[in-house]
């Protein structure tokens, strides 16, 4: 087993109406829908994962759509971005793209000099797309959706020292760099074992603003663990640092633990098995609602709740 997570698995956030949602991601930001359920605890809601034409981890952006969420703000100790991958010199085209749907963005420019643009979802959510220098910049896109996957993911604090420590210490990832900008400092910290979504930017405002969950917040981020024993002695290790860690949790394409790091900033760590092709074939991927089987005996009630969804050709 290695002594580094290798990266991101999924990054679950809030949003409002899910016809909006899969509009952007699907219409806007070239995702496939890999896979439509329910959130397990409120199966009155959907759950929505985008991702590259197989859901690979690395790739999969998830939503639980609220239609009558409030709107949310990122403060600290939580998540305020998202940033994908773009190969070297693709960011051109993305911006061409961009425009010509009319969809707003700050940029271009450098972030540990890397080209990059911001922009934002239809609540609010933070989204980067980043050319990715070395060897991750590398990575091949997915051939039929060009889904390069994630960059990083960047996470807010008054202090960031605690969760760098669990960041270097406990998951294996190294500092990779300290930027100051428009007041905000910002701490780089790359895994060694992985590619994918390997980075984590912790970043300290001058003047922070008090956060709140609702409609464009991360709820949660996850990393990956390649099969389930490694996910199980990773368990060791987070108990064995002094962190309160559930226990393993069936999420029926992964197996999933969870755990509080010190900022407030909820982990995840997520097994790549089954993965999503496990009810449904890579061709029909998205296309019907799955639910989990506690959930199958009320799938008409459910079904008379949820609001049809049209998902862009």
């Amino acid at each position: 087993m290695s002594r580094a997570i290798p990266g991101l698995h999924h990054v679950t956030a809030i949003s409002g109406p899910p016809q909006a949602n899969v509009d952007f991601y699907i219409g806007i930001m070239r995702q496939r829908l890999v896979k439509r359920t329910v959130n397990f605890d409120a199966p009155d809601t959907y759950h929505l994962y985008y991702g590259d034409q197989t859901g690979s981890p690395g790739t999969i952006l998830t939503f639980f759509p609220f239609a009558n969420a409030g709107p949310g703000r990122a403060g600290p100790g939580m998540a305020s971005a998202v940033a994908y991958r773009v190969p070297q010199g693709g960011l051109e085209a993305w911006m061409v793209r961009l425009a010509d749907d009319a969809i707003d963005f700050v940029g271009p420019f450098e972030r540990f000099g890397e080209r990059m643009i911001a922009l934002t979802d239809p609540d609010g959510l933070g989204i980067e797309l980043i050319e990715a220098t070395g060897p991750s910049g590398a990575i091949e896109a997915d051939e039929a959706s060009g889904n390069n996957g994630f960059h990083s993911v960047t996470l807010l604090f008054t202090d960031p020292a605690p969760t760098a420590r669990v960041l270097t210490a406990l998951l294996g990832y190294e500092e990779a760099g300290r930027e100051a900008a428009d007041k905000t400092e910002r701490l780089r910290f790359r895994s060694p074992a992985g590619e994918r979504g390997n980075v984590v930017d912790l970043i300290r405002p001058e003047t922070p603003a008090v956060g709140r969950q609702g409609a464009g917040t991360i709820h949660h981020i996850a990393f990956r663990a390649e099969t389930i024993a490694i996910q199980r002695e990773w368990r060791e290790r987070v108990a064995a640092f002094g962190l309160d860690v559930t226990p393993v949790i069936d999420r029926q394409y992964f197996e999933a633990i969870y755990f509080r790091e010190p900022g407030g900033v909820l982990f995840e760590i997520a097994t790549d098995p089954p993965g999503f092709t496990v009810d449904e074939t890579e061709a029909e991927l998205g296309t019907h609602l799955k639910l989990p089987p506690q959930h199958e005996r009320r799938r008409a009630d459910i079904e008379r709740v949820l609001p049809p969804i049209r998902v862009p050709t």
